[in-house]
């Protein structure tokens, strides 16, 4: 039984109810970068890597340093830094049993994003790491992908969501900071909500590279 009424579950039925692809949604997809990717790639500043593992498990995460921080090595391969994080290693650990990856790269005010998907694997390759590095510091490690599809994805959800305009965007008080939330959710004795906010902020700027 799904949690959900109504299922569809064939592609025939998707494509009764919605129809086929434009030609041009089809033909834009490309098996290798262009110049047009490229300078996309230069100016993306953030990355959602998305994974997944041989029993089904999903991660997608995020990625993120100075515009042009994925390396691109050349039009079927790029270098994905991986900066310091919390170690949980979710869509490492997916690509170390299914090599399948799916990346979007977004640029600050741009409502096209860039897909990319293909195959990834885990390097410690001295010489690309080198060339990732970044605050005078030297990732341990980076996603290498190959490149298998290619194409930019439309305006649309950028319209709808108005992502971009800062008039939309809601009031900063509007949720709770991730410390206040892990502050109720894990109950730390013994330190106030202000310690325990300004120790996640230390540890945060001591951990960025």
């Amino acid at each position: 039984m799904t949690p959900f009424n109504d299922i569809v579950t064939s592609e025939q039925e998707l494509r009764a109810m919605l129809g086929e692809p434009a030609p041009r949604s089809v033909l834009k997809e490309r098996s290798t970068l262009d110049e047009h990717s490229r300078a996309y790639l230069a100016l993306s500043p953030f990355v959602l890597m998305a994974t997944s593992g041989t029993d089904g498990t999903c991660d997608v995460s995020p990625k993120g340093d100075a515009p042009g921080f994925v390396l691109v090595l050349d039009d079927r391969r790029i270098v994905i830094p991986d900066r310091p994080g919390n170690k949980r290693f979710d869509g490492m650990r997916n690509l170390l049993t299914n090599p399948h990856i799916g990346l979007i790269f977004l640029v600050p005010g741009r409502e096209e994003t860039l897909r990319i998907n293909g195959r990834g694997w885990i390097t410690r390759d001295p010489e690309l790491l080198s060339r990732c590095a970044a605050q005078g510091k030297t990732p341990q490690l980076a996603i290498g992908v190959e490149v298998e599809q290619c194409f930019l994805h439309c305006a649309k959800a950028f319209r709808r969501s108005k992502l971009w305009r800062h008039t939309e965007w809601p009031a900063p008080a509007a949720l709770a900071t991730m410390a206040q939330v892990l502050f109720e959710q894990l109950k730390p004795g013994g330190i106030t909500l202000h310690d325990y906010e300004c120790e996640m902020e230390e540890r945060t700027q001591k951990g960025l590279y």
